[in-house]
């Protein structure tokens, strides 16, 4: 019978990878970096939302949108009690929409439209007010998208949010010498193998994060393969294999050179191009590690899962070379279950840490020693001012992403910086205006 832990913290030696703790009460920390869904629809050039729900949860809508300098960019229809009862639920909706849009100065290509738990519990008829709105306005691509949070056992609100947003993108004549990169609320560092190989080869490279106008954004569907390295772009490959016919490679983050070596085999035989020979890649990243880990010392390293897609998989690197690794912000092993399995044999005394349990109100109060985190969540749980400050991977991947987290953590050991200022900016690489 599966045990959970009742605890915020446990030894990974007693812990379940599939399930660390037990889900209850949660605890929201004071650490904003991570991007939400009005910062992803934001990346698609020239595009406009509108959020339908409660006031309550428009709030929050508005608020991120007013800090990231983008309040125009997005309206909203307030949901009242009235409107789930006295049967005008997809009426009112349509005309909402429309009274936005014709008070609109230009007619925005695409609207991300979202609807709310309530729609959903109330039964709406979302591809009927679609419907009409494409009818009324045939120059706008309508979107639906969710802001259904309680909906997140089936698909989290990013992953879903990813998938929506390439659904403006229509079949196009294949550019047989263009590739994309799906799902990256950032661009991924130049300097990465990922990114030279692409170049290399004479390939065009498509990336959401990229396009700085609509004409680019729906260039992507001309492309001919398309790639990811996040878990939560998964179901956006998916659904563009569907419907465009593009073909699809998922490489994730690794931190593990057999992995990223396989990653890059991989593509290279997407690609039908000759694997180049990393190995003076691999001593230059050995060499990042050991001058970090000399540096370092033996200080404590608190690691979270918003600054990587595998925390675990880093942890066991650093492990390897002889960092002192004693803590994990992280509630489940994901992808990196083989080197949950590694710690747990090799490190079973280092301390999981749950990332919501309520009891870690206080966790921030009582450390009992210096720490370098590396992420938000952990440098707020520790109260360290030595932290690296990314989050999901910040962009880096491969060899050359693994020398730049080395750098970052010799960095972060060296110049400490006060967290509570960088903590509070919401979407972490935004514009924003509490920081103007």
């Amino acid at each position: 019978m599966r045990q959970y832990q009742k605890s915020p913290v446990c030894r990974i030696a007693d812990a379940n990878a599939e399930s660390a703790f037990i889900s209850g009460l949660e605890y929201n920390p004071p650490v904003r970096g991570m991007w939400n869904i009005v910062h992803m629809g934001m990346l698609v050039p020239e595009a406009h939302q509108i959020y339908a729900c409660a006031q309550g949860c428009l709030r929050g809508v508005i608020l991120t949108a007013a800090e990231a300098n983008q309040l125009d960019r997005l309206s909203w229809i307030s949901l009242t009690e009235e409107d789930m009862f006295n049967g005008t639920l997809e009426s009112s909706l349509v005309e909402g929409v429309s009274e936005i849009i014709e008070k609109i100065e230009a007619h925005p290509p695409m609207i991300l439209l979202f609807l709310s738990c309530m729609h959903l519990f109330a039964g709406c008829d979302f591809d009927g007010v679609l419907a009409d709105l494409s009818a009324r306005y045939p120059d706008i691509t309508f979107v639906d998208c969710y802001m259904t949070p309680t909906m997140r056992t089936t698909i989290t609100p990013v992953a879903q949010t990813c998938r929506q947003l390439y659904r403006g993108l229509r079949p196009r004549s294949q550019n047989p010498n263009a590739v994309n990169l799906i799902g990256c609320d950032r661009p991924t560092d130049e300097s990465s193998e990922l990114i030279r190989m692409l170049r290399n080869a004479g390939l065009e490279l498509h990336d959401l994060s990229l396009c700085k106008s609509y004409e680019e954004y729906l260039q992507m569907a001309e492309s001919k393969l398309n790639i990811a390295y996040l878990p939560t772009a998964c179901a956006a490959l998916d659904a563009l294999e569907e419907t465009l016919g593009i073909p699809q490679i998922y490489l994730p983050v690794r931190f593990d050179f057999d992995g990223i070596r396989e990653n890059y085999q991989k593509l290279c035989d997407a690609l039908q191009i000759s694997c180049p020979d990393f190995a003076d890649l691999e001593v230059q990243t050995s060499a990042a590690l050991c001058s970090a880990q000399q540096e370092i010392g033996d200080l404590a390293i608190a690691i979270d899962y918003t600054a990587v897609s595998r925390p675990f998989e880093l942890a066991k690197l650093l492990c390897e070379y002889g960092f002192n690794v004693r803590y994990i912000v992280a509630d489940a092993a994901g992808e990196d279950a083989d080197a949950f399995a590694w710690l747990k044999k090799n490190r079973p005394e280092l301390l999981l840490y749950s990332p919501t349990n309520v009891n870690m109100l206080h966790q921030h109060e009582q450390v009992s020693e210096p720490v370098l985190a590396i992420g938000q969540k952990a440098a707020y749980y520790f109260a360290t001012d030595r932290f690296v400050n990314f989050v999901v991977n910040g962009g880096y991947y491969g060899f050359a992403g693994i020398r730049a987290i080395a750098a970052l953590m010799q960095d972060a050991f060296r110049n400490p910086k006060d967290r509570r200022p960088l903590l509070r900016h919401k979407g972490f690489g935004c514009d924003s205006c509490l920081l103007a």
